[in-house]
């Protein structure tokens, strides 16, 4: 019994932290924050790559033939709907004109609205519209699309 005073109790070690993590976590999560931030930033750029497209093509649309601007006008207004609200492909006439007011901040004036809905039916030598009212279908259109893309 003469060694038992040297004896110790025994020690259990403390646990494991879970804190600092090592260098391979930290790349791990700065990987994923990176990955996250690239999609992020991937998808506001094919957004905005939406609207852009968009705005230039109505802005090479000559205000020169009103009948032309109308039909071009409500092309691409058409394109831009099946976009975004796909239910929109069978709306005509009344229909078409109270869907884009419903998605618009500054409705069609009920002159501009029977411009656009007919403007397709029309010769192109009608004299009825000028170019004023086309100029006015694109301000409705420029509006409508940086409400809608």
């Amino acid at each position: 019994m003469g060694n038992l005073p040297q004896f110790r109790d025994i020690q259990i070690p403390d646990g494991v932290s879970f804190f600092p993590l090592a260098y391979g976590w930290w790349v791990l999560l700065l990987t994923l924050l990176l990955l996250i931030i690239g999609v992020r930033l991937f998808i506001a750029f094919w957004k905005s790559r939406k609207k852009y497209y968009s705005l230039k093509k109505l802005d090479a649309i000559s205000v020169d033939n009103p009948i032309q601007a109308a039909m071009d006008i409500s092309e691409l207004l058409r394109r831009i709907s099946l976009v975004k609200y796909r239910s929109s492909c069978a709306l005509s006439g009344k229909d078409w004109i109270d869907f884009l007011n419903q998605h618009s901040t500054i409705p069609l004036s009920p002159q501009n609205a029977e411009f656009l809905s007919f403007a397709p039916f029309m010769s192109l030598a009608d004299s009825r519209y000028t170019s004023e009212d086309a100029l006015e279908l694109k301000t409705f259109c420029k509006n409508w699309i940086g409400g809608n893309l």
